[in-house]
């Protein structure tokens, strides 16, 4: 029995389950004769709907100054612009984000919604940073969020709505290289975001638009400004981790039960005992400061064993150095570009910092082993790791462990 059959890209729909055209046309090749093919593929036609190029194009906006100057541009190069602010979390039930968004679309004259996300970015993306810190990893919420919660959500509502072209506020551009759309960094170096985005799909790199990739925060303020959106053009950076932005360690208190965080012991790489900290889920790997033990040195996090509440410490930071990872959870966006080329390849474990270059070798059981060209410090596992090739990134995964 058919059922509406959505043509989009190289992909056929039934059902809400996604199967690659390719993958239908062997399916026919090898069960049925070239003409029992032909006859079939006739038969589908009319029941295949394209989803087809358009000048629609469905912004993410948050009501901050950059999703503004983006519904700005947007509009100003000609497309039908819908707004659509997500709730992903609201601390303390403030929700003038959502007023600030709803004003600009008004003022612009268009079309705003809003898409109550919370359960699914409790379940998706809040469980999971609560639960990476109690295994003693480091949580990567952004990446997770941008790549498999904001993005396709982003492309699931504009699929909905019969819409070609979805947008953020995100200081990235992108490009075509040998048939494959990559994101490639922003003209803003310190604003540049693509770090957090090397696991996007191609059916969503393809229809994605990049209105602030090459722009300056500061030119951004200035476009508020002179359009006379003030309030947006004076608007404060979002810092951190948009649900616990400074401190972790409170929100940790807040959602965890009492007990399952308990003082425990730091310990040198010899087993002594140096002191008490307040739970092995409030440090992380290479952390220096905030330890409350004081030796008239340096000492760093070098090893949090959460199975016994015990942190390792360290006073060299040269003992925290490290020349190969393993990532799981990775994904490539073409793989000869990162598996067979002579090309410098660049791994970055932390946004803005620490870039290092490095070879990528494909292992038997599904994991990409790094081997690091200088060693790195303080590799955690639970952290992001993107490959870029100048500014060009090729893909990324999770940290599980490192030599």
């Amino acid at each position: 029995m058919l059922y509406s059959i959505l043509f989009k890209s190289d992909y056929l729909l039934f059902s809400k389950k996604s199967v690659p055209l390719q993958c239908v046309f062997h399916s026919i090749r090898f069960k049925v004769n070239k003409g029992w093919s032909t006859a079939v593929l006739l038969f589908l036609c009319p029941y295949v709907k394209y989803m087809q190029e358009n000048n629609k194009v469905l912004l993410g906006m948050s009501g901050g100054t950059d999703s503004s100057v983006a519904a700005l541009l947007l509009q100003d190069a000609g497309y039908e612009v819908t707004g659509v602010t997500f709730r992903f979390y609201e601390k303390g039930n403030n929700t003038e984000y959502l007023d600030d968004a709803r004003e600009l679309c008004e003022r612009l004259h268009i079309s705003h919604i809003t898409y109550d996300a919370r359960n699914e970015f409790r379940e998706r993306i809040i469980s999971y940073f609560i639960n990476e810190y109690m295994t003693g990893r480091t949580p990567v919420p952004c990446t997770l969020c941008n790549n498999y919660l904001k993005w396709p959500l982003l492309k699931k509502l504009a699929d909905e709505k019969g819409i070609y072209h979805f947008a953020t506020g995100h200081y990235v551009q992108k490009r075509n290289i040998d048939g494959y759309w990559h994101i490639t960094t922003g003209t803003d170096a310190d604003k540049d975001q693509s770090f957090f985005l090397w696991g996007l799909p191609q059916d969503i790199l393809q229809r994605m638009l990049l209105p602030m990739g090459k722009l300056t925060k500061n030119k951004v303020r200035e476009i508020a400004a002179e359009r006379g959106f003030l309030k947006a053009a004076h608007k404060r950076d979002s810092l951190g981790v948009c649900f616990c932005p400074m401190d972790y360690r409170s929100f940790l208190k807040e959602h965890v039960k009492k007990e399952l965080i308990m003082p425990g012991n730091f310990y040198d790489e010899s087993g002594n005992c140096l002191g008490k900290h307040e739970g092995y889920p409030f440090y992380t790997i290479g952390q220096r400061r905030g330890l409350g033990i004081y030796l008239n040195k340096a000492l760093f996090v070098k090893q949090i064993i959460p199975q016994t509440n015990s942190i390792i410490l360290s006073d060299q930071l040269c003992s925290l150095r490290q020349t190969e990872m393993y990532l799981t959870d990775w994904h490539v966006t073409n793989p000869s570009a990162l598996f067979e080329t002579t090309d410098e390849i660049i791994v970055k474990i932390r946004y803005r910092k620490q870039a290092n270059r490095c070879t990528v070798i494909p292992t038997p059981d599904g994991q990409l082993h790094i081997k690091l060209h200088e060693p790195l410090t303080s590799i955690a596992a639970g952290q992001a790791a993107a490959f870029y090739r100048d500014d060009v990134v090729l893909g990324g995964g999770i940290i599980c462990s490192s030599l």
